[in-house]
């Protein structure tokens, strides 16, 4: 066969491409990714794999976690990241507590959430990322802040829609100011509603960032104002300017004398220990934190015990229960439920934590390797690798939860007194683990038990989206895709109607 001189250099490039590859892994066996399963080809190891199945991931995963035999697997394309994703508890403890210093949140993620979580709590590491963390943490384990937000959940109508709810619920958390998102479209300001049509174009731009196999392709599109990127710069001028506001209004509060009130923004911003800047890193992460988790958690709560009419029964029982023994008022419903009454329900407690087993709003959490390591299954992760575990495929492994790992049963959370007990946090990192377990895992579970609580004592739910499981959309948290159409029966009165 003859090659003309046009074609020479195309020959040779194939040629010297599977060589440096070989040579780049540096043929040390140790240091082999694993793909347990998936075919891996010359230069791009196991990337097509990965391509083909973008728009399942959480699904895909969960199948290479159940059939790899330490539920771990590795790959390597030639330049490009490597990367190593877990369902293995011993691996989660390891980089989240045991060798917590080699597996901070890493430059290229900072820098992909940069201009919309600034340095916040969720987006920093190292000195940047201790401080913010005292600081929550003092406020946090205030009673005051939990009575404050046991007060929030009360104004809010919990039949509307989930996400709106969760938004207006975290906005007065964060700095008391209700978007009024719940309200009709005459009453709710539109400077809400672009605020929120904004945070939703922020965090598909930011998710496209991270599903992008060339991590730096971003920054061109945003050089040259190429979408998504142009969106998000829209989108960032827009919550900035809200943010902006709410500062400005707080600090002149302040300046006047008027008190300050329990609100995240209110605490941090007493004083003049912390910059403007810094304020609008606070607003901007928690209520990411709170709208999106809190909307995605219940979502898939109510879409899954609407199908099943004994957990439902149990809950309502249990609500039932907690609300003769404090009736001593001759109240026996309608009224919100305080701290201890809802501290009360451990059988609800453990259906909600359940559902979140399945369907945890963060079902993907990623680290990088500061310098070479070794996870305790072997696993042999490089300097600057990804290192990403599932929580969504965590719950599908035989090995964690046993043979029916993928049953909704909340009754795995009680022991024979009927009471709830935790797992250890690396088995179940729905609220993460290590130092960076998070911090408003009590608030969440006080807002999620007094919505639950509030519904379940009025209504019945029942799922009308048709056969067949929902999709599902990986984006900053775990959302069902074509949202939750539900019907909604007044159980005082048996008369149904939309919601």
């Amino acid at each position: 066969m003859e090659f003309s001189s046009s074609s020479t250099p195309l020959f040779l490039l194939l040629s010297v491409l599977p060589l440096l590859y070989f040579l780049y892994l540096r043929h040390d066996p140790k240091k082999q990714p694993r793909a347990h399963g998936l075919k891996s080809y010359p230069v791009v190891g196991t990337l097509p794999h990965f391509t083909k199945n973008k728009d399942r991931f959480l699904e895909f995963t969960a199948e290479i976690m159940k059939r790899s035999p330490t539920h771990t697997m590795s790959f390597k394309a030639l330049g490009l990241t490597g990367g190593v994703i877990t369902a293995n508890p011993a691996n989660v403890e390891y980089t989240l507590k045991t060798n917590f210093g080699n597996y901070p949140k890493g430059e290229l993620a900072v820098s992909m959430l940069e201009d919309f979580l600034g340095h916040g709590i969720f987006n920093s590491d190292g000195e940047q990322w201790l401080w913010q963390r005292k600081a929550a943490s003092y406020e946090f384990n205030k009673r005051s802040l939990r009575n404050f937000v046991v007060d929030t959940v009360r104004s809010e109508d919990v039949q509307s829609m989930l996400e709106r709810f969760a938004f207006d619920n975290i906005c007065r958390l964060v700095f008391d100011e209700d978007p009024a998102c719940l309200a009709e479209d005459s009453v709710a300001s539109p400077h809400i509603a672009e605020f929120m049509r904004a945070c939703n174009d922020a965090q598909n731009a930011i998710l496209a960032r991270f599903n992008s196999p060339i991590k730096s392709l971003w920054r061109v599109k945003r050089l040259f104002n190429i979408e998504p990127e142009r969106r998000l710069r829209e989108a960032l001028a827009t919550i900035h300017g809200y943010t902006d506001r709410i500062i400005r209004e707080r600090r002149e509060r302040g300046e006047d004398g008027l008190a300050c009130g329990d609100d995240f923004l209110s605490r941090f911003a007493a004083g003049d220990r912390h910059s403007d800047e810094s304020l609008h890193d606070v607003i901007t992460n928690l209520v990411l934190a709170g709208r999106e988790t809190t909307a995605s958690a219940l979502t898939w709560f109510f879409w899954l015990v609407s199908g099943r009419p004994d957990v439902e029964g149990k809950i309502l029982r249990e609500i039932r229960a907690v609300r003769r023994g404090s009736s001593s008022n001759g109240v026996t419903s309608g009224a919100a439920f305080s701290l201890h009454e809802l501290r009360d329900m451990h059988y609800l407690h453990a259906a909600i934590t359940e559902s979140m087993r399945l369907y945890p709003p963060v079902s993907l959490d990623t680290y990088v390797c500061k310098k070479e390591d070794f996870l305790p299954d072997g696993t042999f992760v490089g300097k600057g690798w990804q290192v990403t575990y599932c929580a969504y495929a965590m719950a599908r492994v035989e090995d964690i939860w046993g043979a029916d790992c993928e049953e909704f049963r909340p009754e795995r959370w009680l022991d024979e007194a009927g009471v709830f007990r935790p797992e250890s946090s690396f088995k179940y990192p729905v609220f993460h683990g290590g130092p960076r377990m998070c911090l408003g895992k009590e608030i969440a579970y006080i807002q999620m038990k007094s919505i639950v609580s509030c519904v379940f004592e009025r209504f019945t739910l029942r799922y009308t989206g048709g056969e067949g499981h929902p999709g599902l959309i990986t984006s900053l948290a775990l959302r069902m895709e074509g949202g939750l159409p539900m019907q909604v029966l007044l159980t005082n009165r048996g008369q149904a109607v939309s919601c």
